[in-house]
C-alpha cells in the first residue's frame, strides 16, 4: 500500500517558512505605542507626586516595553511578543548603563574644556596662592606618568608571569590554589589598605621617604590580581590544540609558551594591563599617604615629595574658590584623556605586534 504526497508548487512558500514569517506589526504601531508611554509618564509626572525626570523616563520605558509586548502578543504571536519584550529588556538595560557614563563624560567635558590651554598644561603650583587664578598640573601629569610607568614595570611582568604559571605549570597543585586564593584576595582589597600597608611597611618600618616611587609601589598591589586575572583567561582561550601540534613537532613548553601561546592571546591581555593601568590612574586614597604632593615641579620619583593628577584634583576640588574647582575639572578632564590615549597607543602595539 502506497501513500500519494502532494508536491508543492515551485516557487511556492513552504509551511516552515510561511510559520517562521508569520504575521507582522505594522509600521505605526511601535511609534504609537512609544507615544502613548510617554504621554502617559508626562500625565503621571503633572498628576502624580512623580516629580523626578528619571522616574519619568523609566515609567516610559516601562509602558513602551509592556505596550509593545501586548500589541505583538495580539498580532504577532506569543513568541514574537517574549522576542520583542526580552530586546527591548537588553537595549533598555544598556542604556541605563550608559545614561552615568555619558553623563559623567559630558559633564567633565564641559565643565572641564575651558582649562585645556598651554598656560594650565605646562606649569605648576608653585608659588600660586589661594586667591590667584592662574597655575598648572604640569607636575602632577608629570607624577603621574612617572608613577604609572613604575607600577607597570613592576606588576605587568610579574602579573603575566604569575598568569601562566598558574594556567601552564600549576595543574591544580596546592601551590596554585594558594596563589589563586591569594589573587582573590588582593581583588577585593580597599585601595586604602594598599597604601597603609606601604606606608606602614615601606616608610614606617624601612625608615623610607614619601617619594613617587613608595606610591607606585602601592599602585602595584592594586595592578597585580587584575593583571594576573585577566591574563589567566586569555590564556585559558588559547586552543589546547596550538600547543599539542607545538609539543607534537618537539618544541619545549617554555618555547611554546612564548612564541604561540602568549602571542595568540597578546590582545587580551594588553585589554587586563590598560584594565588595571586604568584603575590605578585615579585612585588618590593610596598616593595621600605615600607621595604627599608638591606644587612644585619634582621629575625624580625616588627623591622628595611629588604630585600626581588625583592627587591635584582632590585638593583642588576641596578649595572654596571656584577657580579651584575649575581647575579641578579641567585636571579631570586631563586625566581622561591621557587614559584614552594610553589605551590607544597600547591598542596599535599589541596590533602591530600580533601582524
Amino acid at each position: 500500500m502506497t501513500t500519494a504526497t502532494a508536491e508543492a508548487p515551485a516557487g511556492a512558500p513552504s509551511d516552515d517558512h510561511l510559520h517562521l514569517k508569520g504575521n507582522q506589526l505594522p509600521p505605526f504601531v511601535l511609534p504609537l505605542v512609544a507615544v502613548g508611554a510617554v504621554g502617559v509618564a508626562l500625565l503621571l509626572y503633572f498628576l502624580t507626586s512623580i516629580q523626578g525626570k528619571i522616574q519619568t523616563g523609566l515609567i516610559a520605558i516601562l509602558l513602551y516595553a509592556a505596550g509593545q509586548t501586548v500589541a505583538s502578543g495580539l498580532v504577532e504571536g506569543r513568541r514574537r511578543s517574549i522576542d520583542r519584550f526580552v530586546r527591548t529588556a537588553v537595549i533598555g538595560t544598556l542604556l541605563l548603563a550608559l545614561i552615568p557614563l555619558a553623563a559623567v563624560l559630558l559633564q567633565v567635558i564641559v565643565k572641564g574644556i575651558s582649562k585645556l590651554n598651554g598656560d594650565f598644561l605646562t606649569h605648576s603650583m608653585a608659588g600660586i596662592g589661594a586667591r590667584d587664578h592662574g597655575g598648572g598640573i604640569y607636575a602632577a601629569i608629570i607624577g603621574t606618568l612617572e608613577q604609572i610607568a613604575l607600577a607597570s614595570l613592576i606588576s605587568v611582568p610579574f602579573g603575566i608571569l604569575v598568569a601562566v604559571y598558574l594556567v601552564e605549570y600549576s595543574r591544580r597543585s596546592r601551590l596554585g590554589r594558594t596563589i589563586s586564593f591569594f589573587v582573590d584576595v588582593l581583588t577585593g582589597l580597599p585601595s586604602i589598605v594598599a597604601g597603609l600597608f606601604i606606608f606602614a611597611f615601606w616608610i614606617l618600618l624601612l625608615h623610607q621617604h614619601q617619594t613617587g616611587f613608595a606610591g607606585s609601589l602601592a599602585l602595584v598591589i592594586l595592578m597585580i590580581p587584575t593583571v594576573v586575572r585577566s591574563t589567566e583567561e586569555m590564556l585559558k582561550l588559547v586552543p589546547h590544540e596550538l600547543r599539542e601540534a607545538s609539543f607534537a613537532l618537539g618544541v619545549e613548553r617554555w618555547r611554546t609558551i612564548m612564541k604561540i601561546v602568549i602571542p595568540t592571546a597578546l590582545p587580551g591581555i594588553v585589554t587586563g594591563v590598560m584594565l588595571a593601568i586604568s584603575r590605578v590612574a585615579g585612585e588618590t586614597a593610596p598616593l595621600l599617604l605615600t607621595i604627599f604632593g608638591n606644587d612644585y615641579i619634582n621629575a625624580n620619583p625616588f627623591e622628595g615629595h611629588q604630585s600626581a593628577l588625583p592627587i591635584y584634583i582632590f585638593t583642588e576640588a576641596a578649595k572654596p574658590q571656584s577657580w579651584a574647582t575649575t581647575r579641578a575639572w579641567g585636571a579631570a578632564l586631563t586625566l581622561i584623556l591621557i587614559i584614552m590615549l594610553l589605551n590607544l597607543i597600547a591598542r596599535l602595539v599589541s596590533r602591530r605586534a600580533k601582524v
